[in-house]
């Protein structure tokens, strides 16, 4: 994949998983101030555990879990 800003890689990810009906929003476990900071804030980045379980709850690929947590900077999660 590559390399994108976490929150157009996240918005990528998420638009396609809640139009498919992978997820709602309720199921991320974001909370809302924090889905308004990364709306609003180029430069916001969701803490490291809710990034690991939207990971999960979005069923994310491989792929797609590593480009999403090297672009919010917890890349080395994924290495074990």
């Amino acid at each position: 994949m590559e390399k994108l800003p976490f929150r157009v890689l996240f918005f990528r990810l998420y638009d396609r998983k809640i139009a498919d009906g992978t997820i709602t929003f309720s199921q991320t476990g974001i909370k809302k101030n924090d889905f308004t900071r990364l709306c609003t804030e180029p430069d916001f980045v969701l803490d490291r555990e809710t990034v690991e379980r939207l990971c999960t709850v979005m069923r994310l690929t491989e792929e797609e879990s590593r480009a999403l947590m090297e672009s919010a900077g917890y890349g080395e999660a994924l290495e074990s």
